[in-house]
This record gives structure tokens, C-alpha cells and sequence, in this order.
């Protein structure tokens, strides 16, 4: 069946982007998508922020904005998979084209300006789903909102109980303006109210909920980042999001695109980032590693240097979203094979 799957990945590559994705979609919620046979190995087992997860890799948001295949790839083998970047109000997002493949550097970039349904048909799919796996919402503020907090505020309001975790998207370089949220002032506000607005919510329950941020931050932005989401009762940093660097390594004639750069090229600078906030956080938060991951070494790496759990995207692109099965498989491998009885215990080894 893999084969079956390898060759579907193949004929999406001739595609235009965004068609390729929109047939993705369809094909998963029709049930034609990879479906992992195996019983995860008991060595990848994960507590993260107070969720069981059979495994700590991870769907990173942008794959399905508007939370139509979750339990598809679940069922794929992802441990968990995130939704979104859902926004209140739909929005067409910037205008196309706005998603390039950089083939030669498996890389990706894109300008999609968190292009959505809405928060009523979100919640509605969220809702309607049957509740196996944990499922997230990544939540986002539309680009003509005059009020960017309220945008989170009713994004987690309406999607409580609805998902198991939240994640805070702050850093998308596609929605002008956003990333000033990550400043001290507007982050410690944000936050605020944040926390305001959950507190009210707890009467039905409590879930967790991540702030994810750039990857293009200085070590004093790292530190007043970190603080404050501690500060401000927080569950989880994920670290972090697409880059607006073009490394001089870039060969594809797309590598001048406005937008975010993900994919291998992230990998390092991602990593780096990631070990920064590993040894700001001092064990007082949990990190998700996100960035550049396309094998079990990628995820392994991400581990040793702080990350509790993983998520990848941009190289299914590439892989298809079968590639899970292989990181999976190569991670227990190296866990076993350094002496790890769990992953918990390889978090942050590399800086030990």
C-alpha cells in the first residue's frame, strides 16, 4: 500500500501547490489516505503538558486549516495532529499564487495569509468528529480585526471542549503586523487576557494551551518570551514557526518568494533556537521542537535539544504522509540503541 501511496506523492508533485493540497484533503476525508498497521513502540510514549500521546511526532498546523482529515492522520500514525490556523472570521488570505515548492532544497515557501473557513465551520467539524487521538486547534487573529486579542480570546472560547489543546499562533510572518505580538508589551497583554478568559472556562474543563513563536528571535526575546508565558500560566512553548531568512544554500528559482521558508533548511536554525529556549526554560516549561523535520535523525536531534514532542509538514510535501511511519520506526531505533527506556529521558541530552 505504501507503494500505492509513494505514487500519489509522485503525480501531487506535478500539481500546482495548492491543488495538490485541496485533492490531499478530499482524498483523506474519503478514507484514501496511509493508515499505519503497527502498535506504536512503547518507548515512544509521551506526556506532554498533561496529554498521553503513543508518540511525540506530531501534525503541524497549516496542513488542515479547517479540521477536515485530523483523525486521517491519526490514523496515519501521527501521535497527534493540530488544525488551523483558524481565524473568527473566514478569510481568501493573500493572493495567489502564495505556496511555491523549492524542490532542490526540499524546502517549501509560502505567503498563505491564514486563508480559512472560519471559527463556526472549524467548530463545527471539531465538534462532529469522532473523539479519538488528540486533536489541537492552532488559533489566529484576521488580518482586518482592530482588536487582535479578542480574535484569540473567541477562538478559544468557541473551540473549548472542542479540542484537546490550544495553540497561540503569534508568529506567521503572512498576517502584516503579527509577529509585533511577540514584543513584550502586546505578548504580556495578549497573555493577560488569555488567561482571563480560560480562567472563566475551566468550569468545563481545562486544556492545555501552547504559544507558538518565531524562529527569528535574539536571546533577549527568547528570554521575555519564555518568562512570560510562564508567567502567565501557559502549558507548553512550540518553537517555532515558518523563517523569513533565505540561507545562501537556497538553489531553487523560487528562493527570493516573499513569505516563510520551511522545510530542510529550517532544520538547523530551528534547532539552534530550540536549544536557546531549552536553556532559558530551565525544565519550568515544556518545548515542541518544530522546523525541518523529515526523518527520525531530525526528530531525534530536535529531542536532545530540548523538545519534548515534535511536529512536521513541509517534507510530506515531498514524502507523503506515510513518511511518518519511517520517523517513527528510526526514532525508536536511536532511542534504543543510545539507551533510552523513553523519550522523556533523551529531552535535552545533547545539552546535559
Amino acid at each position: 500500500m505504501s507503494g500505492l501511496h509513494d505514487l500519489a506523492s509522485a503525480a501531487f508533485s506535478l500539481l500546482d501547490s495548492e491543488e495538490a493540497h485541496r485533492l490531499a484533503i478530499s482524498g483523506l476525508k474519503a478514507g484514501f489516505g496511509p493508515k499505519d498497521p503497527h502498535v506504536d513502540d512503547p518507548v515512544l510514549a509521551t506526556r506532554l503538558a498533561g496529554l498521553d500521546l503513543t508518540n511525540p511526532v506530531g501534525l503541524a498546523a497549516g496542513f488542515d486549516k479547517n479540521a477536515e482529515a485530523a483523525n486521517a492522520m491519526l490514523r496515519a500514525g501521527f501521535g497527534f495532529a493540530e488544525c488551523g490556523t483558524v481565524t473568527p472570521l473566514p478569510q481568501e488570505g493573500n493572493p495567489k499564487p502564495r505556496l511555491f515548492r523549492l524542490t532542490p532544497d526540499r524546502a517549501v515557501i509560502n505567503r498563505l495569509g491564514f486563508n480559512n473557513e472560519g471559527l463556526e465551520v472549524f467548530a463545527g467539524r471539531m465538534a462532529s468528529r469522532p473523539r479519538k487521538g488528540v486533536v489541537g486547534a492552532n488559533i489566529g487573529a484576521n488580518k482586518d480585526t482592530t482588536d487582535r486579542a479578542d480574535d484569540y480570546v473567541k477562538g478559544l472560547t468557541r473551540l473549548w471542549g472542542l479540542a484537546d489543546y490550544f495553540t497561540v499562533n503569534i508568529s506567521s510572518p503572512n498576517t502584516p503586523g503579527l509577529r509585533g505580538l511577540q514584543t513584550r508589551a502586546a505578548l504580556e497583554e495578549l497573555l493577560g487576557r488569555l488567561r482571563e478568559a480560560r480562567e472563566g472556562l475551566k468550569a468545563d474543563g481545562d486544556f492545555p494551551v501552547f504559544l507558538k513563536v518565531a524562529p527569528d528571535l535574539t536571546d533577549v526575546e527568547i528570554a521575555a518570551i519564555t518568562e512570560a508565558t510562564i508567567a502567565h500560566g501557559l502549558d507548553a512553548l512550540m518553537v517555532g514557526n515558518t523563517t523569513l531568512s533565505r540561507p545562501d544554500s537556497l538553489r531553487s528559482s523560487s528562493r527570493s518568494e516573499a513569505g516563510g521558508l520551511s522545510g530542510a533548511p529550517l532544520m538547523g536554525p530551528s534547532t539552534d533556537i530550540l536549544r536557546r529556549f531549552y536553556e532559558a526554560a530551565e525544565g519550568r516549561i515544556p518545548l515542541i521542537g518544530v522546523g525541518g523535520i523529515a526523518s527520525g535523525a531530525d526528530a531525534y536531534a530536535k529531542i536532545r535539544s530540548g523538545a519534548t514532542a515534535v511536529q512536521l509538514y513541509s517534507a510530506m510535501i515531498y514524502e507523503g504522509p506515510g513518511l511518518v511511519v519511517k520517523v517513527k520506526a528510526d526514532l525508536a531505533a536511536r532511542l534504543k540503541a543510545e539507551g533510552f527506556s523513553a523519550v522523556s529521558e533523551a529531552v535535552g541530552a545533547a545539552l546535559r
